[in-house]
């Protein structure tokens, strides 16, 4: 499975709904998809998923604004 798809599924589980996963560019935030209680389930979900360490500190909220964002972050990771 890709990263793309592993980052999906994780964020469409946390956010509840499959509109992370029609529009990439979707304002996560903005929208109130994600908060900072969600943002950390995802970060949680996608350490396990991925085998990335990553603490809530290095995560910057613009870095996860949208799902193409937060793709883009764990295969620049996964290098």
């Amino acid at each position: 499975m890709s990263v793309s798809d592993i980052v999906l599924n994780e964020l469409e589980k946390v956010a509840g709904t499959d509109q992370v996963r029609k529009d990439l560019n979707l304002d996560l935030f903005g929208e109130k998809i994600l908060d900072s209680f969600g943002t950390v389930e995802l970060i949680v979900a996608l350490s396990d998923s991925l085998g990335i360490e990553i603490s809530p500190g290095e995560i910057d909220r613009e870095l996860w604004a949208t799902p193409q964002k937060i793709i883009a972050y764990f295969e620049e990771r996964k290098k």
